[in-house]
Parts: C-alpha cells; structure tokens; sequence
C-alpha cells in the first residue's frame, strides 16, 4: 500500500493530503517534533498515551525484513456510520484544515543579549557626552554581524542628518568611532579586513613578531594576502623563521568578530541525527530515532460525542449537524494523521536502510574511498519509491554512524571510469585528491595540472577544469594560497 501511495509521477496532480505527507516525510526530526506539537494543539480529537497507539519503539531490521509487513492498527473510524448522507465533504480532502507551509520550521530561538545590545552595555561604561553618545550608538546600529561597518563616513554623517537630526561631520564621526574601537570582541567596528587584523594585532602584548605583524598588515597587506613571502623577506631583511612567527600572529586573529560573540542572537544549530546505524556482530544494525514514531491514538470522548450525536438525532438542527461536522472533521484529521505518521516511519526506515545496504562496504569500515557510485534512482528503483520521494529524505536528514553524523545526501555521487574502465564514484575522487593535496610540500604546493597528472597516475583520469571544480566543491584554494613558509 505505501508503495502505491508513494510512487508518484511528476505527470500526476498531487491531492492536498499527499502533499502534506511528502512534506512530513521531508521534515528532520526536530522539525517534525514541532509540526506534531501544533497538530495535537490544533486537533483535540488526536491525543498522546499508549491506548491504541502507534509503537514508539525503534524499528530495527528484523521488523521490517518484509517492506510489506502488516501495518500497526489504529483505532477505527467508521466513516459510513457518520450521520450525514452528504457528499465526501472538502475537508476530508484538506489534510485536518493545515495550511501553514510545513518546510519552513525554524528551532525557537531562546532570548539573550544581542551582539549590539552588548556593544551598547559596553558604551555605557565610557565617559560620552549626549552628542557623542547619539553617533557611537547610530555607529554600533551600522555594525554589521560579523562586526563591520561597511559604509562610508561621509555617508554615515548624511544619515546621521536626514534620520536623527544630528549634524556633525567627518572628523567629528572618525573620533566617535575609534572609541567604537576600543569595545569587545577586538576588531569590532573594522571597515576593511585590514582594519580588522590591524585592531586586533593592536589589542596583543608587544613582541618582535607582533610588531612585525603590524607592520605586515599596514604596509604589506597586498604582499600578505597573495602569500608573496620572497618579497616580504626581501623587503624586511629577516630570516624564515622570523616571518613565520609573525604570520603565526596573524593567523590566530578572527576575520569575523561579530561571528565569535557567544551572546549573538542567532540561534546555535544542533544536529538531531534521524537514523543511526551501528555495527554489531561484524552486521550493520539500523534504527529510526525514536522520537519519529510518538505514541498517538484517537480520542475516545470524541468518538463517544459522535455515536451520541448518532443516537439521539433522528432529525438534528442545524447546530447538532454543525457539531456533526465539526467532530467529522477532527476524527477524520486524526486518523488521517495517525495514518500519514506510520507512512513517513515506514518511507524513512526502508530508504535509508536501502541507502545502508547499497554503501555497506563503507559503513563497515568507514573508508570513504568504498562509497559507491549512486545516485537518487539507484535507491527510487531498489524500494520503488519516486525519486522525489528520495530526495526529500535525503536531502534534510543526518544518520549517526561510527564514523560520527552525516548528512544523508552526501552519500550520493556520480560515478566515473578509472583507467581499468571501472566505475568510480566521485567521492573516492575527492577523497584521494584530498589525501594528496594534505601530503604536498607547502612551500611547493602542486597546482591543478600537476594533481591531474598525480591523479592520471593512480589510474585516475581527469581533466584540469575538473580538479579544479573538485578542489573548490572541498573549499580548497589555489596553490598559491596554500603556500606556507
């Protein structure tokens, strides 16, 4: 039945409630906590408890061996025992009435003291006349998250004007914001990443390599940021080692010291792994988070309300039939509900188990050179199950594995052919080029056309342009930026 419910052409027009299960079974496990604590609140006739309830238990592999397995009971609703002889109504078709956009969840965030509400606080604690405290405040509302101003003064100073009421000019700004300077995290209010580095070196004990540093940063930052090392030694007359020092010092700086603010308002993400897979007895065993499969049932007050109204309304009024409909409605929401729960449990387990067997050799051993080539269809064809259908499952979910937590589409590869005409997925690619590029000499580091011909040797044949399409999907630089001394 899931199968049929689930093999989906793009051809076909999609039913409200389809589309409302596709959206479930796209939904990660703390979105999908969510969505069911707004379907409890919204819909009195669905309620939590083990009476009649869908099993909370992990599925492991032996309960779903057969993909066809009876599904789990739930309590029956006898929709041709409904007191209306009305057509099938609109809203049996509208999924219990839920309208709202389920792929949108965001975790709710938990009230703290903003960034700029802490560069405020710190104001506070400088000795700012009322004009001056005004423009540090307007500087500190232009700062930007990762803690730059990017604007012009002379712009600032027009706004200043137009939008408080506050003229004052360019000199005037210059002298506000280096008090703006002077606040935490060091580099905060920096216009450039020049500034930035500069602010922050300026915060450090003296040495000779931060000293050095500082002078790097000022006069030879073009230098600095095209890794021209000769010319910097040239140009300060000093040894390898000296410059190391003071690249060391300026590589502990933060580029972005907004982003480092522990009090920022932006929540922290934590992944919620919505598999695990583990080894036991030399066997990979599978389990779906328990907190997928919460226990529900329909409540019975409703059912009894219902088979009350049944008996006692040979002719109801308008207000009895209106009542009818409304506890209709939630009865057939919750087993609609209930129902849709138990196919996105059985969808997620039978894909990501098909996704487990298919790369068994990797989570065995964990050798990222074993994934396997595969792509969306390998597995819509293994369960058929439509691609699309794969996709939204693999897309937004984490499996908890011995090698730590992955993201399940980064299972999926392309495949390509090594020189012994064999199929190779673009992973294992990725992986040995990683591999080389961490071995290189950094004072010598290989460019595109020599890792092509590394890799040509180790029966792998790929063009340039693809090294560097590879090389940049593993944000790693060029080899003139991956140079060290």
């Amino acid at each position: 039945m899931l199968k049929q419910n689930l093999q989906l052409k793009l051809s076909q027009k999609l039913s409200p409630q389809q589309i409302q299960l596709m959206k479930l079974i796209q939904l990660p496990t703390q979105a999908f906590e969510q969505r069911l604590k707004e379907e409890l609140i919204e819909n009195p006739a669905l309620e939590t408890g083990k009476e009649d309830t869908v099993e909370a238990d992990e599925f492991s592999n032996e309960e779903y061996d057969d993909y066809d397995n009876e599904r789990i009971d739930t309590e029956d609703i006898n929709i041709d025992e409904y007191l209306s002889d009305d057509e099938t109504p609109d809203y049996k078709l509208q999924a219990n009435n839920y309208s709202r956009d389920d792929e949108d969840y965001e975790i709710p965030i938990i009230a703290s003291v903003s960034f700029h509400q802490d560069l405020i606080n710190q104001l506070n604690t400088f000795i700012l006349n009322d004009f001056e405290g005004s423009i540090a405040e307007f500087l500190v509302g232009s700062i930007d998250d990762m803690g730059y101003i990017r604007r012009e003064i002379q712009d600032i100073v027009d706004d200043l004007a137009f939008t408080q009421g506050i003229y004052t000019d360019e000199a005037t700004v210059e002298k506000v914001l280096h008090i703006i300077h002077e606040l935490e995290p060091a580099g905060v209010g920096a216009r450039n990443l020049q500034e930035c580095l500069l602010l922050q070196l300026r915060h450090k004990t003296p040495s000779e390599a931060v000293d050095l540093a500082k002078d790097i940063i000022e006069n030879q930052f073009e230098a600095f940021t095209k890794k021209h090392y000769d010319k910097m030694l040239q140009k300060y007359g000093i040894t390898q080692s000296q410059l190391r020092k003071a690249i060391d010092e300026i590589e502990k700086l933060n580029p972005k010291p907004g982003g480092a603010f522990a009090g920022n308002s932006k929540a922290v993400e934590h992944v919620v792994p919505d598999f695990a897979i583990k080894i036991v007895e030399g066997d990979l065993e599978l389990t779906l988070n328990g907190r997928n499969a919460p226990e529900l049932h329909i409540s019975k007050d409703y059912q009894e309300m219902l088979q009350t109204y049944k008996e006692v309304a040979e002719k109801p009024s308008n207000s009895q039939r209106d009542a009818v409909q409304f506890i209709k409605q939630k009865l057939d929401g919750a087993k609609w509900f209930i129902e849709a729960i138990k196919q996105r449990q059985e969808t997620l387990y039978v894909t990501m188990n098909a996704i487990m067997e298919y790369q068994r050799e990797y989570f065995l051993d964990g050798d990222e050179t074993k994934l396997k080539p595969m792509i969306l269809k390998d597995i819509a064809d293994l369960i058929g199950l439509d691609i699309s259908t794969i996709s939204r499952v693999a897309n937004s979910k984490y499996v908890e594995t011995p090698y730590g937590t992955k993201l399940i589409k980064t299972f999926f590869s392309e495949a390509m052919m090594n020189d012994q005409g064999e199929e190779v997925s673009t992973i294992e690619i990725k992986k040995i080029l990683q591999n080389i590029i961490a071995d290189e000499d950094k004072q010598k580091p290989y460019p595109d056309d020599k890792l092509a011909d590394l890799l040509k040797e180790k029966g792998y044949p790929i063009a340039r342009r693809t090294i560097a399409k590879y090389r940049e999907q593993l944000d790693i630089p060029v080899a003139r930026m991956r140079k060290k001394i």
